[in-house]
């Protein structure tokens, strides 16, 4: 088994010292995990999951700390510092994220939020990352179909919605209409496939589409209404947000749900509540 820099590993504690432990890191030979980072009954002979990274003196070391991003994915960081040799990214560790000026689209500025790739330079062995991700996204063609439920990263906001980085693969578009929320940059969430287009490009939506949408939350909503004692104030009338926070969809997929169980003689409306018969 190859033990990945960058990632986290499952590995074998092979022996303890005052200062720490070392474990068994296959192709890399013996990696200390400081002490520090040790959980609480760990044992000579038991597994341990952490990541192995080059410290601030270039030296292969363990954690058990999780970062934010691993090699090979892509995430929305903070600039933490600049200086001569590039930008630094904080990534939940203590030594920070480097992006060289090499590999920075748009010069970084202490501050900003950017989507970063992060990878492994073989050169150096160090963990390093680049804001140039348009080239690594949209090398092949999109294999969804309309329906498709995906992982997206939100992106850079545009005027007609916000890029997302759909399965670490592809860039697609969630326009405003079918966000429905506020939605941060650098957010992991579900989204589901509204369409993909003849030239390639990916329409997204925070919700399933079609009627399939509206029929998934007609039981949610006759179950909420069963748990309020048969009578809700969530009206066709209320705030989107507030009827995400109880459904997570958008106020227009309510409206429509809210119709059908009316047509269905299911429930009641008034312009101050919904009951159920």
């Amino acid at each position: 088994m190859t033990t990945q820099v960058g990632r986290l590993n499952t590995l074998k504690v092979i022996k303890e010292k005052e200062f720490g432990m070392y474990l068994d890191a296959d192709q890399l030979g013996e990696i200390l995990l400081p002490k520090r980072y040790i959980p609480k009954g760990l044992k000579v002979g038991e597994e341990v999951e952490a990541l192995v990274y080059l410290d601030s003196d270039d030296e292969l070391i363990a954690t058990t700390e999780t970062p934010k991003v691993q090699v090979g994915e892509f995430a929305a960081l903070t600039c933490v510092a600049v200086n001569q040799v590039g930008a630094f990214f904080d990534w939940g560790l203590p030594k920070d994220l480097l992006v060289p000026f090499s590999q920075q689209k748009n010069r970084v500025e202490e501050g900003e939020t950017h989507l970063l790739f992060v990878y492994l330079d073989q050169l150096t062995n160090r963990i390093v990352a680049t804001t140039k991700v348009d080239a690594l996204l949209n090398r092949e063609e999109a294999p969804y179909r309309a329906g498709d439920q995906v992982s997206i990263i939100i992106g850079d906001k545009t005027n007609i919605g916000f890029k997302c980085i759909i399965d670490n693969r592809f860039w697609g578009v969630l326009f405003f209409q079918d966000a429905f929320r506020q939605l941060r940059k650098g957010e992991k969430t579900t989204a589901f496939i509204k369409r993909v287009r003849e030239d390639g490009k990916i329409d997204l939506s925070l919700q399933e589409v079609g009627y399939k949408k509206v029929r998934n939350i007609l039981d949610d909503i006759m179950d909420y209404l069963e748990s309020q004692g048969g009578e809700m104030a969530l009206t066709d009338k209320a705030s989107p947000e507030a009827i995400y926070a109880v459904f997570k969809v958008s106020k227009a997929t309510y409206k429509k749900a809210l119709g059908a169980l009316y047509k269905d003689q299911k429930i009641l409306l008034s312009k101050e509540k919904v009951t159920k018969k």
